[in-house]
């Protein structure tokens, strides 16, 4: 049962890291949970002499913690509007107009 539980935790934890490292804000708290989870219950299943792992199991998910909350509250994520590119899109459009009047003349 330990290392079902523990195999589970070192799964979680790994996707624990990669969701914190992708922009996906509380999302990652999914595996972080599992992984919490999956880590007391391996935790309280291991003898003291056992207990290394969850323990470093248990550092990585909490630095995920951290990691995934500043990314929440301090990062902002912003959409820019690109001023040059709406500037060549109308002139794009008045050029269009002009050829179509043109073509309009020709007939």
């Amino acid at each position: 049962m330990r290392k079902l539980f523990l195999i589970l935790s070192f799964i979680f934890t790994g996707l624990s890291v990669l969701f914190s490292a992708l922009p996906l804000d509380t999302l990652a708290f999914i595996p972080i949970g599992l992984a919490v989870i999956c880590l007391v219950i391996t935790f309280l299943k291991s003898e003291i002499r056992l207990r290394v792992w969850p323990k470093r199991l248990f550092i990585i998910t909490y630095l995920c913690i951290a990691v995934v909350l500043v990314k929440t509250f301090f990062f902002k994520d912003e959409v820019a509007v690109d001023q040059q590119f709406e500037q060549q899109k109308i002139e794009t459009k008045q050029e269009a107009k002009k050829e179509l009047e043109e073509l309009e003349g020709l007939e």
